[in-house]
């Protein structure tokens, strides 16, 4: 018997492993451990008011930190009776924006990348594909000015309120923007030209279901007061505990969560497979182009997903400025009522992510959060004991299965934190 041991997940968010148990070329089990303690931030904010709320939530992430922001307005502003003036609703969306490049090229370029093109780090790829490295840092240093023009800074800011925002972006840097982004177009169609070249191992395909937010107006968005399945259906975000159904496991902190007893996929793949249709511009033309039936059952396209969804989020960029730059300053939104509940789901870079408050009195009674990683963690599992059954099968070599293992692991772009190794192979 032996132990294939991912001891730190690399170049991810957070403190976490994997053990896979082998007996012969059979796996016996595969556990991705979370190792961190509980947070108990849905504790620490009972009690607080609504504004104070938000000062702690966005605290759980540094890299979707907007997403969990804008998660947590849209829920209690739903559970305040709050109606957000339009331009507010705008800028929203160009913060979400910015937050979706820099994460995805930060994704694609510098985390995902090296495994494809057999190098250990994107500082080792640079004299071969330094340009390559280059347009990563481009589009990512764009999605942090982005993301601090309308939040206030880079990480944690504290702008996007509750009926509004504290100051709105002006036209002049509107427009600087609007020309930066479109400068930055082929940056991106490079990036999704380039992860549409790659070769994408199969050993750990199976048939998928995807969940995400239905953006409205049958538009691509990244936030919605439905979910859509790829079986068809469709739900509420208030009914989010019917699909996550979240549970604890004993060799995880983290919970995890089944939909109909199975498990299932939140991201960028899921959101291409419910709304590629409603894509535009160049990037419908590159999904178009590049989409097969192997998205739908292999988790390694979801880098290819969020090339193409980088580069939708360019596109739309120059319009989202204009609309805002379009109207006055609207005044703070108020609250109608401090008693209430109400669910947020907005997609971040990484998936489908819920923020439900219940208020009462005017402070929060009870909050609940599910993130993405926490719905994928059951398919990760489960696509990576289908790629170490099947190179077993073949009699590949450790090294091989140990890479495997890697790409399968960081194709779902969890948020489990940076390390310096992610499997290691150790045998009983």
């Amino acid at each position: 018997m032996r132990e294939l041991n991912v001891e730190a997940l690399a170049r991810v968010e957070g403190d976490g492993g994997i053990t896979v148990t082998l007996e012969g070329k059979k796996v016996k089990s595969v556990t991705l451990d979370v190792h961190e303690g509980p947070r108990l931030i849905e504790q620490l904010v009972r009690g607080m008011t609504p504004a104070d709320d938000l000062n702690v939530i966005p605290r759980i992430c540094a890299i979707c930190t907007l997403s969990h922001r804008y998660a947590a307005i849209r829920g209690l502003e739903k559970a305040l009776g709050v109606a957000p003036p339009e331009k507010a609703q705008l800028t929203r969306e160009l913060m979400m924006l910015g937050e979706n490049i820099e994460s995805n090229s930060l994704h694609t370029f510098m985390l995902a990348l090296p495994d494809f093109l057999g190098y250990p780090s994107a500082i080792a790829m640079l004299n071969d594909y330094g340009e390559d490295v280059k347009r990563a840092l481009r589009l990512k240093k764009f999605g942090n000015h982005v993301m601090a023009v309308t939040s206030g800074r880079i990480v944690h800011g504290e702008n996007p309120i509750i009926g509004g925002f504290g100051k709105y972006p002006n036209k002049k840097v509107l427009d600087e923007i609007k020309a930066k982004s479109k400068e930055l177009i082929p940056d991106a169609i490079r990036d999704v030209e380039l992860f549409a070249s790659l070769k994408y191992p199969t050993y750990s395909e199976a048939e998928m279901v995807f969940m995400s937010v239905n953006a409205p107006n049958k538009q691509y968005g990244f936030a919605g007061d439905t979910i859509l399945i790829s079986n068809g259906k469709e739900t509420s975000v208030e009914d989010y505990k019917t699909l996550t159904n979240e549970r604890v496991v004993t060799h995880s902190f983290a919970k995890r969560s089944l939909f109909q007893d199975k498990p299932f996929t939140v991201g960028a793949n899921a959101r291409m497979i419910n709304m590629a249709r409603r894509l535009d511009g160049q990037a419908a033309d590159l999904f178009e182009k590049y989409y097969d039936e192997s998205w739908l059952r292999n988790p390694l396209k979801n880098n290819l997903a969020q090339a193409i969804e980088m580069l939708w989020s360019l596109e739309h960029i120059p319009e989202t400025c204009r609309h805002v730059a379009s109207f006055d300053d609207p005044p703070i939104a108020k609250p109608t009522r401090e008693n209430g509940s109400g669910t947020g789901a907005v997609e971040a870079p990484r998936g489908t992510l819920y923020h439900h408050y219940d208020i009462k009195n005017g402070v929060i009674d009870h909050a609940d959060i599910i993130t993405p990683t926490a719905q994928n963690l059951d398919d990760i599992e489960r696509h990576m004991t289908l790629c170490a059954e099947r190179m077993l099968a073949e009699d590949k070599k450790d090294e091989e299965i140990r890479l495997g293992l890697e790409m399968v692991a960081r194709a779902y772009d969890p948020c489990i934190s940076c390390a310096t190794h992610l499997v290691t192979l150790k045998r009983i």
